[in-house]
């Protein structure tokens, strides 16, 4: 009876980190694409709206991020990587209307911070698109090193953002372009 209990155990426990990864594999994307990254302060023109199509912007905020090299974050909606930022910089995409899965993530575990042992280096939202809507995103990195002593534990944390804040904010950030890495 115990060697059965134990068994069951263990095949839970084997288990729940292949569900853990399956779950946000599926919202995020594959572990092996990184991007290269090339920020710019000359910003791109308005993007010409797409016939049947929302816009989603998507920035990365470092303020609360005190120590270095700042994380590389990648974007991915629906399982599929679509862009990454570096250090206050942000992108936008066009994406069809309907329900979908954003990820945020840090593309490398090599943040400034790999010392300290536990981080939160992925976040999730849920965006439901309308077909000429804008929506925005902030990511937003965060991590206090004083006199190398820890006073959180580094994390993303990713939720939507008012389209005036968004604007103030990126005014002051730069144009995020990417390519992944071949």
């Amino acid at each position: 009876m115990i060697p059965a209990r134990l068994t069951l155990i263990l095949l839970f426990l084997l288990a729940c980190p292949t569900f853990a990864t399956a779950q946000t594999g599926s919202i995020c994307g594959p572990a092996n694409v990184k991007f290269d990254i090339r920020t710019t302060k000359q910003l791109p023109p308005s993007p010409a709206a797409q016939s049947g199509r929302a816009l989603v912007y998507f920035l990365q905020d470092d303020l609360k991020y005190n120590t270095a090299p700042r994380p590389t974050t990648r974007f991915a909606i629906d399982g599929a990587w679509v862009g990454a930022t570096h250090a206050n910089s942000y992108f936008y995409i066009f994406v069809d209307p309907g329900e979908h899965h954003v990820c945020a993530n840090w593309q490398s575990a090599r943040t400034g911070l790999n010392w300290i042992g536990p981080k939160r280096s992925t976040a999730a939202s849920h965006l439901t698109a309308e077909a000429g809507k804008t929506y925005y995103f902030r990511a937003r990195d965060i991590a206090k090193v004083d006199d190398n002593q820890i006073a959180s534990e580094p994390e993303v944390v990713l939720s939507p953002l008012d389209s005036d804040e968004a604007r103030v904010i990126m005014q002051s950030f730069s144009f995020s372009i990417s390519h992944p890495r071949k």
